[in-house]
C-alpha cells in the first residue's frame, strides 16, 4: 500500500464508492420520471398542464438532475481515489472507463439546459438521448460494480 491507510479504514472505504453510486442511480431514475412528467405538463392539454404545472416537475427535475451530477463526479472520483490508495494503481477496464463515459454524458447533456430553456428541440433530443445512455450504462455499472465488491469481500485463497 503506497500510504499509510490503516488496513481497516482501507477495506471500509472501499464500500463507500458502491453505496454512493447506488443512491445515485435511484436518483437518477427518480430524475427520469420527473423529467418524462415535466414533458407530459408542456405538452398536455390546457386542463392538463393546469393541474400538473403545480406539482413543479420540470424545477424538480432540474434540481434532483443537478444533484446528481454532482454525486456522479464525487463518487467517480471517489472510487478512482480510493482504488488508487488500496492498490497503488487503478485497475484500467470497462468498469473504470464506463464510469468516466457516463459522467462526461451527464456534463453534457446539462450543458444543454440553457438551449432547452430557449426552445431548442434538438439540444431536449439529445439531452433525452445522453441520459438515457447513460441510464443503460448505469444499469451495468451496478452490475459489474457488484461483481467488484463480491472479489473485496472474498477472502484471499
Amino acid at each position: 500500500m503506497p500510504f499509510a491507510i490503516p488496513k481497516a479504514l482501507a477495506f471500509n472505504l472501499n464500500f463507500v464508492h458502491p453505496l454512493l453510486m447506488w443512491v445515485v442511480l435511484g436518483l437518477t431514475l427518480y430524475s427520469m420520471v420527473l423529467g418524462f412528467k415535466a414533458k407530459k405538463t408542456r405538452e398536455g392539454s390546457p386542463e392538463q398542464r393546469k393541474r400538473l404545472i403545480r406539482r413543479q416537475f420540470g424545477k424538480r427535475h432540474f434540481q434532483i438532475a443537478s444533484l446528481v451530477q454532482a454525486l456522479m463526479v464525487i463518487g467517480t472520483l471517489g472510487g478512482i481515489a480510493v482504488t488508487y490508495l488500496n492498490n497503488g494503481k487503478l485497475f484500467i477496464g470497462p468498469h473504470l472507463l464506463v464510469g468516466l463515459a457516463m459522467t462526461s454524458l451527464l456534463v453534457v447533456a446539462a450543458a444543454l439546459s440553457p438551449a432547452m430553456q430557449a426552445g431548442n428541440l434538438i439540444a431536449r433530443k439529445i439531452h433525452i438521448g445522453l441520459n438515457m445512455s447513460v441510464v443503460i450504462l448505469f444499469l451495468w455499472e451496478a452490475l459489474t460494480g457488484m461483481q467488484i465488491v463480491q472479489i473485496l469481500l472474498t477472502p484471499p485463497a
